[in-house]
């Protein structure tokens, strides 16, 4: 092990890994359900819909970097991070619950207003759960190696959390019937997401150890992470990833539902024919199959490579949406299968890394700063994320109904189809989505430079510069390896 780290044990990789059920759990359910739920059995519109996923998001954005801030001035004997999941682990129930209780006022205003507020509580626990998290990725290991191992089997868990998560909700919804099953959907998984998170926080244990932040709340330590280059060229990867994702998952069912399925779905409530429940599983069952893949591509070609691989994978399957035929007979639902099958392994590779990338780039951060700042990292991360996706996807969702004239029904209706400008739109959106956005990612994934030598030399310098009482003697040794990033 490199730098005197230790090699992590199974039950320590397990527990840390098991913390992003939640994370790519509640990013699935939300991102996938909650824009046609919100849209078509709330019967807010997609315009409603998408100003209700905007306002949120930017809410979410503003209390990240607040929370970041918040952990990383934190100490005790459960360290900076996991006491904040212990105590949300619980409030994640009543998220969830809220989140998709079917509100019936008949006041078109009041069911708005019921459902942002509701949206906005989750992001906000949301927050208080997943920032710390994120942050304690970089603190699990100061091994490149070993953390590389733990967040890709974070990243599995993740996936696989993603599987269910596509699937199981719609299934329990259908099979209890609205408005209840929306009921029982949401206490299943926040109960499950309560059970995983306080499995993280009462059972890992980080061997990164570095002493609260002495650093005042303020804008100029908010977007302190900026001036490293490493962190601005990671960050750009990462929203840009998320971001195609975001606004992919938004629209996928309305897509599969109008589009794939125009004038053939059932009136179910708005989750089609359960095409695009199936179909978004195979998806994320081939992004766990490829995982090894890109785990081993990693090591051999690097993790800036790897991210223009897959990358560079997605636009090329996107594009291939032009070429699938519209009102889809039964017989051809293997096209669309197939389809997301190899949309699943490019997708795996462009996600994959930015979570590898995150421990490398705080510790590019302590040697340009020389302190440890893993929360001020996440939460502007997490502060552009979200920021991104929520125009992205509120500027999708109002684009499908201002421009493409998208049909909404009345509270409890379901509407079967769209018109051709609607999905028009719907096709534009899904084709090229990552060819805008994800080339700005492989662009800039050329210019990222940390690779395992690299870091190791960051490793041990930092280490020096900690034992060093004299700073200045090693001022000239830190600009030069600045400059090599």
């Amino acid at each position: 092990m490199e730098n005197g780290a230790k090699k992590l044990s199974a039950k320590t990789k397990v527990a840390f890994a098991l913390g992003d059920v939640f994370g790519g759990g509640y990013f699935n359910i939300v991102n996938f359900m909650y824009p046609a739920y919100a849209a078509l059995t709330l019967g807010l519109g997609a315009s409603l819909a998408g100003i209700i996923v905007m306002i949120s998001k930017i809410w979410d954005a503003i209390i990240d970097p607040v929370m970041g801030q918040l952990s990383d001035r934190t100490s005790g004997k459960m360290g900076k991070r996991r006491i904040y999941i212990l105590i949300g682990a619980p409030l994640v129930v009543v998220a969830m619950f809220l989140l998709f209780f079917p509100w019936s006022a008949k006041s078109t205003g009041v069911r708005f207003a019921l459902a942002l507020v509701s949206y906005m509580f989750f992001s906000a626990v949301q927050s208080m759960v997943m920032i710390p998290y994120y942050s304690l990725s970089s603190e699990i290991s100061a091994d490149y190696t070993e953390r590389a191992k733990a967040n890709t089997l974070r990243l599995g868990f993740s996936v696989f959390s993603s599987i269910i998560c596509v699937a199981a909700p719609n299934l329990i919804v259908n099979a209890v019937g609205q408005p209840d099953g929306y009921i029982v959907m949401s206490l299943c998984f926040g109960f499950m997401f309560m059970l995983v998170l306080l499995c993280t926080a009462l059972f890992v244990k980080e061997e990164v150890v570095t002493p609260k932040s002495t650093q005042k709340f303020s804008l100029k330590a908010f977007v302190k992470p900026l001036k490293n280059k490493c962190f601005r060229q990671y960050m750009t990867m990462h929203v840009c990833a998320s971001l195609t994702m975001a606004v992919m998952s938004s629209i996928f069912f309305f897509y599969v539902m109008y589009v794939v399925k125009s004038g053939n779905t059932l009136a179910n409530g708005g989750v089609g024919d359960g095409l695009g429940t199936l179909a978004a599983g195979v998806m994320f069952v081939m992004q766990i199959f490829a995982l090894p893949f890109y785990l081993k591509m990693i090591g051999k070609k690097g993790k800036a490579f790897t991210y223009r691989f897959g990358a560079t994978w997605w636009i090329v399957v996107a594009l291939t949406l032009f070429f699938v035929p519209a009102n889809m007979p039964d017989g051809q639902n293997w096209i669309i299968f197939v389809i997301c099958a190899v949309f699943g392994f490019g997708v795996s590779g462009a996600v994959l890394v930015p979570h590898t990338m995150i421990g490398d780039v705080n510790d590019a951060c302590e040697l340009q700063f020389g302190e440890r700042t893993e929360g001020a990292v996440s939460g502007l991360l997490n502060f552009a994320n979200q920021t991104c996706q929520a125009i992205g996807v509120g500027v999708a969702l109002n684009i499908l109904e201002l421009v493409g004239g998208f049909v909404n029904p009345d509270p409890g209706q379901f509407v079967s189809s769209q018109p051709q400008s609607a999905q028009t739109i719907l096709m534009l959106f899904m084709a090229l989505t990552p060819l805008v956005v994800m080339a700005i990612g492989i662009a800039v994934s050329c210019r990222y430079k940390i690779s395992k030598q690299k870091q190791t030399q960051i490793l041990q310098f930092n280490q020096k510069y900690r034992e060093q009482k004299d700073k200045s003697l090693l001022q000239k040794q830190k600009e030069d390896l600045l400059d090599t990033l």
